[in-house]
Order: C-alpha cells, then structure tokens, then sequence
C-alpha cells in the first residue's frame, strides 16, 4: 500500500507544530523584517517613531529684534516651507531676466510623477511660470515645484544645490535642502530661526513679488484650490506665507501680518494639527504685535505635547480643513488665463537670425513692478498681430539714488517684428522704443 493510499480516508489533522514549513503569518513576518531592515539600511531609521521636535518664534519683521523663541535652532525637517526658498530662487530667475512670468515650461515625467498635493498636469504638457507659482503659493504643488526647479537649474539635484548654497549665504547655517518641494529626505533639515531668517530675506528682496502668497485662491483647468494657509482672511493683516506638512515634520507654517505699519513674522514648526497650528500661530502674532505696542504680554503659548510619527509619508496640508470664509482683500493681481498674448518662449526665428540678433521693445519704465507688468500686457494685447514670438519681461535696474526702476519689454522678436510692433502701438499714442536684445534702451522718466 502506498502513502497515498494509507491517507486515503483520513482527515487532515492539523500539526501542533511545523519548523519546516513556516506559517503564512510567519512569512509575513519574516517579509516585514526584511521591509524594515531594508528601511534602516537607506537611513530612514530615524523618522521611525521618532518624536517631533517642536519649535515657535516671532520677530520684529523690520528689525529683526526676537519678540519669543521656543527651540529656535533645533533641526527639523521642513516641509513645504521649502518651497519659500523655491520661490526666493523663482524670483531671482525674473528680476535677473531670466525667467518670465509669461514663458510656457514644459513639466517632465520627474515632475508628473511628484507625490501629491501637486497640479497633475499630464508629463509633456506646457504650464505658465505665473500658474505655476500659483500652484506652488496655494496649492503646494509638488509637481509644479520641481517643474521650475528643473527650467531655473537644469535639474531638481542641482536647483536643490543652489537652494541650500543661497540658504548658507542668508545665514541660514542649520539649513540643508535636497529637493524642491519639500517631500520627505532624512538629509533635509531646518531651524525655526532658519526659516524666519529666509522670510524676511524674500518679503525685503522681493516685495513687488510677495503679493503672491497673499492669493486665496488659485483657479486651474476649471479647478479652484483654496490657499492652504488659513489665516489669509481669518487673521487681520495677515498676508502670507506658507504652510508646510509631512510625519516627519508635523505641522509647520511661516505667517506674516502688518498692523499700524508694523510688521511681525511667525514661525511653528511641530505642531499636531492644522487647528491647533493656526491658533498658535495666530496667538504669537497677537503677542508679537502686542510686544511692539509696549502692551504687557503674558506668557507665549506653550509648547503641545510630543507627538510621534512612522516612517515619514508625503501628506499635503489638507485642503478639506479650511474654513471658508470671506477672504480679505489682498493686493495681488491675477491677469485672466486670455490676457497674455505673449505667452510662448521660442527659438529665434530666421528673420531674427538673419538680422543678427533677437530685438526687443520697451514701452515704459516705472518704479512699480505691477505697473510694468500691466504695460507690457496691454501692449501685447494691442499689438498681438506683429508679437507672435516675443515674450513679456520686467527688467529692474538699482538707480544710485532714489526707488528701484522696472522696465516694461518684449523681447526675443526679429527686427521687422519689433519696428512693426512699435508703429502699431505708436499710431495708438503708446511710447515705445526698439533696441537689440542686450543693449539698455530707456525713458528719461519713471512713472
């Protein structure tokens, strides 16, 4: 009789024990292991169960006198508040010309393969550096973070190498950045004074562009994303910047509001939820007003308790706890999707080429960015049959007395195209000049 046959009849009894042939438990335990080991062995050890440092500050935004500070050089991971020094390099891209609001960039499949909150705009698709700012301002979009990074250096690797080479040169020295959006790396770290050092960097560097963070809502594709930052509208004079949130990290927000022609910034890094963020953030700046007024304070809020988080996930500042109120009004201008007729950055045409060289137009000069901005849209609305392949720049000059002057132009046309583009604008009683690209054509005056 065989085995086989002996077995015949029986029921299969289970076996109290089986060393040579673990369980399906025991293999999902033993794959688990190996998960974990794996995970210890990339460095990411430290972000499991870690606690969640946490941190506060408020600071006189003009003199950068330290109204509190709770942990103030304690490292943390930052968040999407890397997206401020995202943007810090954006801006310089422009004032320096080499960036304009109105160039299409096209998003790479790095880009589209971001984890969320992003934009998802489809890999080969062209966006507008202004939406895409946008998008990072209210959104968070990580897609759209790297999709600048990549047109400004070349490649996220390298934009993130400038970021922390223009941190280090801020006097943030705490500070290491090694992407662009912010998205967990165990190498990635900040301080709270870090962090309040590069706000007051961008709002005194860039003023004509910090309007943007003060956007409460940013439309897309028919797709309306309310800002993240909830104090926009909740909190008087608050008028950004950035909200910021990964299990690493908790959650973390960089505000700034003016009162009586006072400034204060905040910073929380660490905190439990976005309420209880946005309370805090809200009493500090209370105190931090109050500080200045020579108004006696009571103590700052507290720290929360430590929190403790897993392995550190991508997770956007979620939109679905905003409150929706009325939002205050906010000095930013949002030209309509249809304004810009001077959209499309493109290679020199032959007839450029054959002239010797691009050619671009100036139709005035002004001591207010949103001037110029408004100027050179209404001239390439006016004049859109001779500007097919030009592009809208504002170009600042630093005058050795008085206020900054920003140049309205149109480069990147032949010199037919230029010479036609400003008859057509001339017959309309419009100032325009032309010039080779490079040469430094200008009004006598700024308006």
């Amino acid at each position: 009789m065989t085995g086989n046959d002996k077995n015949k009849g029986r029921s299969r009894q289970p076996m109290p024990f089986a060393p040579d042939r673990p369980s399906r438990r025991t293999a999902k335990t033993r794959a688990f292991g190996a998960v974990l080991t794996a995970i210890f062995a990339l460095g990411f050890a430290p972000a499991l169960r870690a606690e969640v440092p946490f941190a506060q500050m408020v600071v006189d935004a003009n003199t950068g006198r330290v109204l509190h500070a709770a942990n103030p050089d304690g490292q943390a991971h930052p968040a999407s508040l890397a997206k401020i020094m995202t943007l810090y390099l954006v801006f310089e891209a422009m004032d320096k010309g080499q960036l304009s609001p109105y160039e299409r960039i096209r998003v790479s499949k790095t880009a589209a393969a971001q984890s969320p909150s992003k934009l998802n705009v489809a890999a080969g698709n062209a966006v507008l550096v202004r939406d895409a700012v946008l998008a990072v301002v209210a959104k968070s979009a990580n897609d759209m973070a790297v999709a600048l990074a990549e047109r400004v250096a070349g490649s996220e690797a390298d934009f993130a190498r400038a970021m922390t080479d223009k941190a280090h040169a801020l006097g943030m020295a705490r500070t290491v950045f090694r992407n662009a959006s912010g998205l967990p790396h165990p190498a990635q770290v900040t301080t709270a004074r870090d962090m309040m050092a590069l706000a007051r960097a961008l709002i005194r560097d860039f003023p004509h562009h910090y309007t943007v963070f003060a956007t409460p809502e940013f439309a897309h594709a028919g797709v309306t994303y309310r800002n993240h930052n909830q104090l926009l509208g909740d909190y008087a004079g608050a008028d950004g910047i950035k909200t910021g949130y990964i299990r690493a990290s908790g959650y973390n927000l960089v505000a700034s509001a003016v009162r009586d022609k006072r400034r204060v910034i905040g910073v929380v890094m660490g905190d439990r939820s976005p309420a209880t963020r946005n309370a805090r953030m809200a009493e500090l700046l209370d105190r931090g007003f109050e500080t200045l007024a020579g108004v006696r304070v009571a103590a700052f809020p507290a720290a929360p308790e430590r929190i403790r988080t897993s392995v550190a996930q991508a997770a956007p500042d979620s939109a679905k706890t905003i409150v929706r109120t009325k939002p205050a009004a906010v000095a930013v201008r949002q030209t309509p999707r249809s304004a810009p007729a001077r959209a499309r950055s493109r290679p020199p045409t032959e007839t450029a080429q054959a002239s010797g060289g691009q050619w671009l137009i100036q139709v005035g000069a002004f001591h207010r960015y949103a001037l110029a901005e408004q100027a050179a849209q209404n001239a390439a609305k006016l004049a859109p049959g001779t500007l097919v392949n030009g592009e809208i720049k504002i170009v600042p000059t630093s005058p050795k007395k008085g206020k900054p002057i920003y140049r309205a132009r149109i480069a990147g046309l032949s010199k037919t195209e230029a010479a036609k583009a400003c008859a057509a604008l001339q017959a309309k009683n419009i100032a325009c000049i032309r010039a080779p690209d490079g040469d430094s054509p200008q009004f006598a005056s700024a308006s």
